[in-house]
């Protein structure tokens, strides 16, 4: 529902979607279901990074949505992390958002990368 939501390929689910998202019902997305949207649009529609960063920050801006477990403003933070150097993935971004706001603020990643603003993230031996 969020990809044809945000891309509107196909104006008559783009409508059905939007009917949902802009009405007034609480709605809450999880940050699994985030980073499938992102997988989604990126390898399927090939939209670049940016402008699905740009995508998320407007569809989780929306008064009516929520983020299942985490808070609004540590995602919308976690995002803001992905745009400057390109180097953060939303993915990762998205594991540190929970991460950071938790009180259980240590990641293990193998990632080089990983965010490590507000957490400690042990990259193993």
């Amino acid at each position: 529902m969020v990809v044809r939501y945000l891309v509107r390929d196909v104006p008559e689910m783009a409508d059905r979607a939007a009917m949902v998202i802009d009405s007034d019902e609480n709605l809450l997305i999880s940050g699994v279901a985030l980073a499938e949207v992102d997988h989604v649009l990126r390898s399927v529609y090939n939209l670049p990074r940016e402008a699905v960063i740009e995508h998320f920050m407007a569809f989780v801006s929306k008064r009516n949505i929520h983020c299942h477990g985490l808070d609004k403003g540590t995602v919308l933070e976690a995002l803001l992390m992905c745009r400057p150097s390109g180097r953060v993935s939303i993915s990762d971004a998205l594991i540190w958002a929970p991460a950071r706001t938790s009180g259980q603020n240590l990641v293990y990643s193998i990632d080089a990368r990983f965010p490590t603003d507000g957490i400690e993230v042990n990259f193993g031996p």
